[in-house]
């Protein structure tokens, strides 16, 4: 049935093609809302045991000649992934309620991006995989290039052009799988013993390729830059989805198919891990653009992700997968503030002029949003941040001890910057020389537009907060699935 969740939205992708422009908004909010109950359902009625390995659910000749075959598969790790999709996906439709300006292009290029994540996290087949993860690239383009603001032209073509070369990379890594084993199979080239030599060179490529998309330093920069430049569903998209992407594949292919490989490289993988933390942190201290801040955020947290999944032992990864979907909905929650909630209102995200607002009265509710996201950002105990970080940090230690103390630096340096956003944006004492609107907030006056939180705003937030919260308090949930999912892997030490 979860497959359901890719026919759908390339449905509702096909649709926006012929239905009236009127009608676009619901079609993309039905769509989306279909996907994340069809993930509901499968949580909740796909039996623990059945999620332990990768199983089949659809497997259909696609091209024989070549051994392609139209394969789909689900175990814990892909239905979290999975899951979060379909929250995501629910909340940027809402964040984007009021889209005017081409509505249909628009959201035919958002439910694109939803249905190639669908297929990459539900895909058993490599070329499959492939051709869903390349799928992803050409729709996040046409969102910022079209869609976005600042710089997005530079923003749409620098993410382009970091994501085809990871996907080249990619490329050659499955391209030496298929030429040894002879299959494109996962679960048959999990099984096949490559040669030491290989996997010493076939891994490093390939776990790359996938790691560029995942913000791995060095080749983060785009992630910022396309944030910035991208619409405000773009944002959430490209981090609570697509950033996902790169460390789904990096785990379900290059370590799982080359184990030797990525224990060879595993230290190298926690060292960029670290200072992906530290030094995005220490950065976005410095940022005085809201969304440069979240941005720089975003890969600080990826870093967390790497760290977990360097750790090759089964706390550490399966904390990795549950800090992949926190982080989704944490991040999607600070980019529609920032992009959304503050910035169609003040038309500014310069930390110091939003701090002379007085925007914890004007606007209470995203006050209230953004004092949730950052708490969860900064891992407080109660929400989902926390719950991955400290899994993550414990599995660590059994690995990289030292690593663990370092990241303690980063995780003070996260908390700094987030609070130091949060003082600025709602809660700033600093004087504003931007005329007051009345009783609402402080704006240009050549702009004076509706200054009220909208319902499907408010919808979008209270369901990204709902996420947080839950798995917070609750890990349970989706750790018991992903536990036996990650102990089935071939590369646990």
């Amino acid at each position: 049935m979860i497959a359901w969740t890719i026919y759908i939205t390339f449905a509702g992708v096909v649709l926006l093609l012929f239905l009236p422009r009127a009608l676009s908004r619901w079609l993309a909010l039905s769509t989306t809302v279909a996907g994340f109950a069809i993930s509901l359902i499968a949580l909740f009625q796909t039996p623990v045991g059945d999620l332990a390995k990768f199983t089949t659910i659809v497997r259909i000749p696609w091209v024989a000649v070549l051994g392609m075959n139209y394969h789909l598969a689900v175990d814990g790790i892909s239905l979290t992934m999975v899951l979060v999709t379909g929250i995501v996906a629910v909340s940027t439709v809402l964040f984007s309620w009021d889209i005017e300006h081409r509505q249909n292009e628009f959201f035919f290029w958002l439910l694109l991006v939803v249905a190639g994540s669908y297929g990459v996290f539900l895909s058993a087949d490599l070329f499959l995989l492939f051709v869903f993860y390349e799928l992803v690239i050409v729709p996040k383009y046409f969102l910022i290039a079209i869609f976005g603001s600042t710089n997005r032209e530079y923003g749409a073509m620098k993410l382009t052009l970091y994501s085809f070369f990871g996907g080249a990379l990619v490329f050659i890594g499955i391209l030496a799988a298929y030429v040894t084993a002879g299959s494109l199979d996962l679960d048959q080239l999990a099984q096949f013993q490559f040669s030491s030599q290989l996997q010493s060179w076939a891994f490093p490529v390939l776990f790359l390729g996938f790691a560029v998309l995942a913000g791995v330093w060095p080749l983060h920069t785009w992630a910022p830059t396309g944030h910035v430049a991208a619409p405000t569903a773009g944002s959430m998209l490209l981090a609570g989805i697509v950033m996902k992407l790169g460390a789904y594949g990096g785990l379900r292919v290059a370590m799982n198919l080359f184990p030797q490989g990525f224990h060879a490289w595993s230290h190298w993988i926690a060292v960029l891990a670290v200072i992906g933390i530290l030094y995005a942190a220490a950065v976005a201290l410095h940022q005085s653009d809201l969304k440069f801040v979240i941005g720089y955020s975003s890969v600080s947290h990826m870093g967390f992700v790497l760290l977990g999944l360097a750790t090759a032992n089964t706390l550490g990864v399966s904390g990795a997968v549950l800090q992949m979907f926190s982080h989704g909905v944490i991040a999607a929650l600070l980019f529609a503030v920032a992009g959304r909630m503050l910035y169609r209102r003040t038309h500014t995200r310069e930390l110091d002029a939003l701090s002379g607002m007085n925007l914890s009265r004007a606007l209470p509710f995203a006050a209230f949003t953004f004092v949730i996201a950052s708490a969860a950002s900064m891992g407080i105990p109660g929400f989902s941040g926390f719950a991955a970080e400290i899994t993550i940090l414990i599995g660590a230690w059994k690995t990289f001890p030292i690593a663990v103390w370092i990241t303690g630096v980063g995780m003070v340096l996260v908390a700094a910057f987030t609070l130091r956003a949060l003082k600025k944006s709602f809660f700033g004492d600093a004087f504003s020389s931007v005329r007051m609107q009345e009783g609402r907030v402080q704006v240009d006056s050549d702009w004076n537009e509706e200054q009220a939180i909208s319902v499907a705003e408010k919808a979008g937030a209270c369901l990204l907060m709902f996420a947080t919260l839950a798995v917070g308090l609750y890990p349970k949930l989706l750790l018991d699935r992903i536990v036996p999912a990650v102990e089935a892997m071939r590369f646990l030490k």
